[in-house]
């Protein structure tokens, strides 16, 4: 499986997105907050987080006997500038050429 094959899995089950944005308001959560925060058992939010380490959404680290989880904007990035990008460069360029013509009509 390749790597946007990853992400965009992760990014397909609405549970991992809430994931992602609880940790996009306040990064650094242990998995006793981000279990709190859904009416999930502890063993179905950790194999979703596994979902998303896998993807490399989520990166974490331990602080003692803790296990923070970290988002990591990067492959979203990535797949933003694979995929969308190159769609919507010809419709903002024909919105440049636009501004450029009407700036020059003045």
């Amino acid at each position: 499986m390749s790597d946007d094959d990853r992400v965009f899995k992760a990014l397909a089950d609405p549970t991992r997105r809430f994931l992602l944005d609880r940790l996009l308001v306040r990064d650094g959560r242990t998995l006793t907050e981000l279990e709190s925060e859904l009416e999930m058992t502890r063993f179905g939010v950790m194999k979703h987080l596994r979902v998303l380490e896998d993807a490399g959404l989520v990166v974490t680290r331990r602080s003692g006997r803790e296990k923070l989880h970290f988002l990591n904007p990067v492959p979203i990035r990535l797949i933003h500038d694979r995929w969308i990008d190159k769609f919507t460069e010809r419709q903002l360029s024909a919105l440049a050429d636009l501004k450029a013509e009407l700036e020059g009509k003045a």
